[in-house]
């Protein structure tokens, strides 16, 4: 039934990772944003803002291009590699300064931003060598164009990009795919001017695309979609007053209010141009974070493996070492799952550690209840015939009580009243309860102060078990004590019966030690905690012959060896069942 249960559970939380529900997916991301590490930028490139202050200067917005072309030419002259305008030209300059502004383009290296819009329109594609089948990539639904004479003179690259399940920024595609090719990312387009590279290499998988490389750099592992996870580095920033910009690549955007959109990402609402400097460095970034194409096969095996653990651990040790294991095997997943974020690998363990839980609790449950409903079997087939003190310690560790039976060396002691026939005829039945109960209670008392277990009452007679169920050490001796504990108790309760005029009543007592076997013993539906085999009889049978004997007390010789007491023994006498004579003892 445990399997079953666990079939179960697997089944039910494994769906949510395999169909990728919002609720995983956001948890998913969640993880690897708080993990994924932030890099030192790599000093190649500055982020140039203008401001609210810039834009009354330049003359409001949208900037007149004569105006852009000077800053253009002002950060040529003090001596940046490049210019990035994260700023979408799609209209003439009401000025006429278009000419100007793309001439200034055509200095250097340049490239302005496209913006997504499903219209349909494309610009020119860029060159790329597909290494696989050409399959895979991000779908564009279409740009607004920049107009022709700064396109002609810079590259494009679009500066928008595609948001995760929860609504938020995090992997960009570095190429998008269009009906007539593939256009570039601004940030990837950035890297392709400086380099001069003609083209880009995209080599793809049966799943999609796995690599994608511009010349002169190394290979960028992306998912299928061609999309790279960003490291959110954000390049030291300057001003159009500072212009420390001499030998870097400048990404230039406006932070005015009002302006550009803002874009959700997982280190807040950031401005366009800042995104894409982060996605130009997280591309140089070695080792960068990645979901492979294994991640999801790794997750569902770390799934299975670990959840698979925490319920074998919960069910099959006790609950405090259960617990124990269970913790370590959460511990030692949620640990390796860091480390491999942290170092590029984005595979996901946060919903392994929710399952682990989940399934931890149900497992904890099941186990309790199972070990409660044994502990009260326990109470419930043992407190009347267990001290107090042994039944509590039975329930602490029930894996003392083996109840499907053991064979075990132990000492048995049977007790019959004599002449309880005539004792019966001869008073009233409400007598003869009472003398008979008053007679076992005393019996019982004796038996559990000496750590015995009052196995059962047969009618008049009472046996005993002495090292069954918890051991007992000098059993043997413990039950010589009982038995002596019971004549002077019988003692007591005769002088009672006399006070009443209530004829003395005798015990005949039976003691031999031996192996038996032990457990519960019955049908499926009714059953017992009792004792089976010769050394059980061979007690019987030396009660039986007390009378015979002429004696209140037998020990068998068995017993008998293992006592420090000096013992008389006796005649041998017969016994039922047995061929030889059996060896008998008595006290003094």
């Amino acid at each position: 039934m445990k399997k079953y249960y666990l079939i179960f559970i697997l089944c039910l939380l494994i769906l949510p990772m395999i169909y990728q529900s919002t609720p995983t997916e956001v948890i998913k991301l969640r993880t690897f944003d708080a993990l994924v590490q932030t890099p030192e930028p790599s000093d190649y490139f500055r982020i140039l803002d203008i401001t609210e202050e810039d834009v009354a200067e330049l003359g409001g917005y949208p900037f007149p291009r004569q105006q852009l072309a000077k800053i253009h030419r002002d950060l040529i002259n003090e001596g940046a590699l490049g210019v990035g305008w994260v700023i979408a030209f799609p209209q003439a300059d009401r000025f006429g300064g278009d000419n100007e502004f793309g001439e200034v383009l055509g200095l250097t290296n340049s490239v302005i931003a496209l913006f997504e819009n499903d219209n349909g329109n494309y610009p020119k594609t860029t060159g790329t060598v597909i290494l696989g089948d050409d399959i895979g990539g991000y779908m564009s639904g279409g740009v607004v164009n920049n107009i022709k004479d700064l396109a002609d003179n810079s590259l494009e690259g679009v500066a928008s990009a595609p948001t995760d399940i929860d609504n938020l920024v995090r992997r960009m595609p570095l190429l998008y795919r269009t009906p007539d090719g593939w256009i570039a990312a601004f940030g990837t387009q950035v890297l392709k001017s400086l380099t001069g590279a003609d083209s880009y290499i995209i080599k793809t998988n049966p799943n999609g695309i796995e690599q994608i490389r511009v010349q002169g750099l190394p290979p960028v592992a992306v998912d299928s979609l061609g999309r790279k996870w960003i490291s959110w580095i954000v390049p030291h920033r300057t001003t159009l007053k500072e212009m420390q910009v001499a030998g870097k690549f400048v990404f230039v955007g406006v932070t005015a209010k009002g302006i550009m959109p803002q874009v959700a990402t997982p280190i807040g609402l950031i401005e366009p141009h800042v995104m894409q400097a982060a996605l130009a460095e997280s591309i140089l970034v070695q080792n960068s974070p990645y979901i492979p194409d294994y991640a999801l096969a790794v997750e569902i095996a770390i799934f299975v493996l670990s959840v698979s653990l925490i319920w074998l651990v919960l069910q099959y040790f006790g609950i405090t070492l259960g617990i124990a294991l269970g913790t370590t095997i959460m511990l030692t997943t949620g640990g390796l799952g860091a480390y491999a974020i942290t170092r590029g690998l984005l595979i996901d363990v946060s919903w392994s550690l929710i399952s682990q839980f989940i399934t931890g609790a149900i497992a904890f449950y099941l186990r309790f209840r199972e070990q409660y409903k044994l502990r009260q079997q326990i109470k419930k087939q043992f407190e009347h015939y267990l001290d107090k003190r042994q039944v509590k310690k039975l329930q602490e560790n029930p894996d003392l009580l083996k109840l499907g039976g053991e064979k075990k060396y132990c000492t048995f002691l049977f007790t019959d009243v004599r002449g309880f026939t005539s004792l019966s005829e001869s008073l009233e039945p409400e007598q003869v309860t009472f003398i008979m109960n008053k007679a076992l209670t005393v019996q019982q008392n004796a038996v559990q102060k000496y750590s015995g277990m009052v196995d059962k009452y047969i009618g008049d007679a009472m046996m005993a078990i002495f090292n069954a169920p918890l051991d007992l050490d000098n059993h043997e001796q413990q039950a010589l004590l009982c038995a002596l504990e019971i004549q002077n108790n019988m003692k007591v309760l005769n002088d009672e019966l006399k006070s009443q005029n209530i004829s003395p009543v005798q015990i005949g007592i039976g003691i031999n030690s031996g192996y038996a076997i032990v457990g519960n013993m019955g049908s499926e539906n009714r059953f017992d905690y009792t004792a089976i085999g010769d050394a059980v009889n061979v007690a019987a049978r030396l009660e039986s012959g007390t009378k015979a004997a002429g004696v209140d007390l037998l020990i068998g010789e068995s017993t008998e060896n293992a006592l420090e007491f000096n013992l008389i023994p006796l005649e041998p006498i017969e016994a039922k069942g047995k061929k030889d004579k059996l060896q008998v003892y008595t006290w003094n």
